[in-house]
């Protein structure tokens, strides 16, 4: 039986596929990344699923990054077509913003391990999975509630962490796939934007390596059933 195609869409090399990779594997997915602004994304709009991954741009920053354009435009045609399509941190906005969702500066960094508060609609969801875990929050920015999206997760800085329609389209503004084992890759890439919001790497590393364990556990059992409802 030929392995189903996941196509992720990569914005800096160190915010890859992290703890989902395995289960990916597990459930008869081959990954493949297109790295944002050097390869051709086309082909990944036909993948059997489409994952956007994070990054420290702006989805609103397409005359800085021109290839954003193109992006959106794809993510878009995902969207409307309804096909199985998983956007995390970046990946969320840019979904947000390819349902055409306002999506803008908070402000404020929120950056770091907290838990998130899980709405009633997470309850018949994967993300149930995560009630009580912290999770790795790393943004500035946020969105509007798409239409037609059910509201899963909120943090007092940021209501809208997580958002689904249908089986098909999960959009998570935090970091479930982080791997504590590559944790310092995180640290030195965005070493400029921790030194600007007074964030102490040494803080954020002891947290990971305390935090990370639960997470990932509780992430298997997320993503495994996500990619299992998928339709």
């Amino acid at each position: 039986m030929p392995l189903k195609q996941a196509a992720a869409i990569r914005h800096v090399p160190f915010e890859d596929l992290g703890t989902l990779d395995p289960i990916l594997r597990d459930a008869g997915y081959e990954a493949h990344y297109y790295d944002a602004g050097v390869d051709d994304p086309t082909p990944a709009e036909s993948a059997d699923l489409l994952i956007i991954l994070g990054g420290p741009i702006g989805a609103y920053e397409e005359t800085a990054y021109p290839f954003l354009t193109a992006e959106l435009a794809l993510i878009a045609r995902r969207i409307e077509a309804g096909r199985p399509t998983l956007g995390i941190c970046l990946g969320a906005q840019l979904m947000a913003r390819g349902m055409g969702a306002r999506v803008y500066p908070t402000g404020v960094k929120e950056i770091g391990w907290t838990p998130l508060e899980l709405h009633d609609a997470a309850g018949a969801t994967p993300l149930r999975h995560l009630e009580g875990r912290a999770v790795l929050h790393w943004h500035g920015d946020t969105f509007d509630l798409p239409a037609g999206c059910a509201l899963l997760a909120s943090t007092p800085i940021c209501r809208n962490q997580a958002f689904a329609r249908g089986p098909n389209l999960l959009a998570l503004q935090f970091h479930p796939e982080v791997d504590a084992a590559n944790i310092e890759r995180w640290l030195i890439g965005h070493a400029c934007e921790l030194a600007g919001a007074g964030i102490s790497p040494a803080e954020l590393r002891a947290n990971t390596q305390t935090a990370a364990p639960a997470l990932r556990a509780a992430s298997d059992v997320l993503f495994g059933e996500w990619l299992e409802g998928l339709c």
